[in-house]
């Protein structure tokens, strides 16, 4: 009986994990999907590329230098014409470090405290790369529109989840407020990883 397929998910985020871990076995059949606590520790590079892009394949190439194994990242963000563009790639730590959920949120708010709706117009932006021994390559991207709103709501997801509100959601839910399937199914991370994981099977069947 053949080994099933691994994979490894370079990230230290546990919300990233989940939710790239329950996409991937749903789409990509029979895969192993592994995680950082399923590997030896290696030093994570730093995240200094101008795009997503380029920041999710510097993370996917580390995590296949540094494991052997076929290996998968993303790099994501939220990004406001309001604020041209950003937090964009800087998203994770908008407000320095150590990172955090909370004060990033915190300065978000701040920032846009005398925007009125219709400037707050937003959308989560999410590079997906995959790297296999093999040296081939694979990119794509993700994007869900919205808005953000003046407070954090719902106790799931992860980073600004609580104050963005989806176009696609017709229910003026927030991110953090939708069921980890109906944001799997709208989300910019969902999309890409749709989408690359028909390619991600033909990647690891050699």
């Amino acid at each position: 009986m053949s080994q099933a397929p691994r994979l490894f998910v370079a990230s230290r985020n546990p919300g990233k994990i989940a939710e790239m871990r329950r996409l991937l076995e749903q789409h990509v059949p029979g895969v192993e999907v592994l995680g950082l606590a399923d590997v030896a520790a290696y030093d994570e590079p730093v995240e200094d590329q101008p795009d997503f892009v380029g920041n999710a394949l510097l993370k996917a190439r580390a995590g296949l230098a540094a494991t052997g194994l076929p290996s998968i990242a993303d790099d994501s963000g939220l990004c406001l014409e309001e604020l041209h563009g950003m937090p964009g790639v800087l998203s994770a730590r908008w407000s320095g470090q150590p990172k955090s959920d909370e004060r990033n949120n915190r300065l978000l708010l701040e920032q846009l405290a005398d925007t009125p709706d219709e400037r707050r117009a937003a959308s989560f932006r999410c590079a997906v790369a995959a790297c296999h021994p093999d040296g081939r390559e694979l990119v794509v991207e993700g994007v869900m529109a919205g808005r953000v709103i003046h407070e954090v709501r719902g106790e799931g997801g992860f980073g600004y989840d609580g104050l963005f509100v989806p176009d696609d959601q017709e229910g003026g839910l927030t991110s953090a407020e939708l069921s980890p399937e109906a944001k799997d199914a709208i989300s910019h991370r969902g999309r890409a990883l749709r989408e690359i994981a028909p390619r991600v099977a033909e990647l690891l069947q050699g």
